[in-house]
């Protein structure tokens, strides 16, 4: 048997071999924030030459890469990128992913946004058949917070503020926001729930990935990795 943190080694080695394969030398790569895109970008560190640059989705992620000699650029400097590689907290039947345990939700969904296909990398205890037992993050204006509380708590969830791990400080994103942790969401329709949320005032993005979902699972289990497309 396998260890979680093997699973994720190997995803992240899979990971390197799907991008190396397909995406042509000189090209900008997204790459995601936590566990398994450390991995990732560990793995990728012997081929940087492959590549032109990163566009990086948190400042955590930015060091990384940096520290390995990777030129970092701006996401305002590019239209598009071939390919986003990230991980995900779940991921249902459909590609639709919750994100967000790490605190870079919203710079992992811009930096999503502009790339051509997703690469979704965890190991199979993310896969699932309804997302939310997993709580959904949703970054807001800390002006905000009671009042967003309040309508996330008429969607059926139980609202945490999210501290600082070990403290009782706030925990502060790279946009300087706060994050609201929602416990408690049977998430069926992840399309509709990440546009009723994003319409209330003060939120600035919330942890579905549904309009903008994985392309390509390479997923970690007792077999291996297996490929799986959306």
């Amino acid at each position: 048997m396998y260890t979680q943190d093997q699973l994720k080694a190997m995803v992240a080695e899979a990971a390197k071999d799907e991008v190396l394969k397909n995406m042509a030398p000189g090209g900008i790569l997204g790459v995601g924030t936590g566990s398994t895109a450390n991995l990732f970008i560990d793995a990728i560190a012997p081929h940087q030459s492959h590549f032109a640059g990163v566009v990086s989705s948190s400042q955590a992620s930015t060091e990384r890469l940096q520290k390995h000699g990777f030129k970092v650029l701006d996401s305002n400097s590019v239209q598009s990128l071939p390919m986003y590689v990230d991980g995900a907290d779940e991921i249902d039947p459909h590609g639709h992913m919750l994100k967000g345990g790490g605190g870079a939700l919203t710079r992992e969904k811009i930096v999503a946004q502009l790339a051509q296909s997703f690469i979704c990398i965890c190991d199979g205890s993310k896969q699932v058949d309804v997302m939310g037992k997993f709580p959904l993050p949703v970054e807001i204006i800390p002006m905000a917070r009671a009042q967003v509380a309040r309508e996330l708590e008429k969607l059926g969830g139980v609202v945490t503020l999210r501290k600082v791990k070990g403290a009782d400080s706030v925990y502060v994103t790279d946009n300087q926001g706060w994050i609201l942790d929602v416990a408690g969401l049977s998430i069926k329709d992840p399309v509709g729930l990440e546009s009723q949320i994003n319409q209330i005032p003060g939120v600035v993005c919330n942890g579905l990935f549904a309009r903008r979902k994985a392309n390509v699972l390479l997923i970690g289990e007792a077999a291996g990795v297996r490929r799986q497309t959306y």
